[in-house]
């Protein structure tokens, strides 16, 4: 059981978070200009802070369920976990900041933090995966590493072609060329789960000794926090018409 609900949380992470992190790294492709890209950011706004309490939860459970496999981890990969964390609060700063003072400059500097921070994300996701599927470390984790970028890319890519219109849909949409945008979006997402999985059952997971009391009370949460999600993606599942309050 406690397998399975560190396996929830992760692999909801990967999906729901890959989606934001993906229009992140696509955002100077996306929007051509300073009003554009606060379109593109309106597509995701509603959703990024939701989506990070997965992994929030999801470090929680291996904390308190896997100890032992939550220092092996970490321990074997300081610099990605350090580098992830950096990332992330960069990003998250670009999309707090950027539409807090005006001026071109100081909106174009925190677009930059966006999408650098979306990268540093991504590259540490697609390290630190390759890390735990093949075992590879130094240089030449470089080539997996990229290719599950690229993966998360074109997560939000096809999330970007479910939330935008217009001209930007168009450009959102190059891989599904107009049609089929939740195939294309299911597609993605199941290779991300595929990936999660994989890298899932390569971890030597032990479970510690406070699963009996831990779990009843996360599989109490669990109900509440999908709900709250089903609740959010309902209330925004129109696209986007105009920018958001970011």
């Amino acid at each position: 059981m406690e397998i399975l609900i560190l396996a929830f949380f992760v692999l909801g992470y990967l999906v729901l978070a890959g989606a934001d992190i993906g229009v992140g790294m696509a955002l100077p492709y996306l929007g051509r200009s300073s009003a554009e890209r606060r379109e593109v950011i309106a597509a995701i706004a509603p959703f990024f802070l939701g989506n990070e309490v997965w992994l929030v939860a999801a470090a929680g459970v291996l904390a308190g369920l896997f100890p032992q496999s939550e220092g092996e981890l970490l321990h074997g990969n300081y610099t990605v976990v350090v580098t992830l964390l950096v990332a992330w609060v960069v990003r998250d700063m670009g999309l707090w900041l950027r539409g807090r003072v005006p001026g071109a400059r100081w909106r174009a500097f925190w677009d930059g933090a966006i999408v650098a921070g979306s990268w540093g994300l991504a590259l540490s996701w697609g390290t630190l995966l390759s890390h735990v599927l093949l075992g590879i470390e130094g240089p030449a984790a470089a080539l997996p590493a990229l290719v599950l970028t690229a993966l998360f890319g074109t997560h939000g890519l096809t999330f970007a072609a479910l939330r935008l219109r217009g001209t930007l849909r168009e450009r959102a949409a190059v891989l599904s060329g107009g049609a089929g945008e939740w195939r294309t979006y299911a597609l993605t997402a199941a290779a991300l789960v595929v990936v999660g999985v994989l890298a899932g059952l390569r971890l030597p997971l032990e479970p510690g000794t406070s699963g009996p009391l831990l779990v009843p009370v996360v599989l109490t949460l669990i109900p509440f926090l999908v709900a709250s999600q089903a609740w959010v993606w309902w209330t925004f599942r129109h696209r986007v018409s105009g920018p958001s309050y970011l």
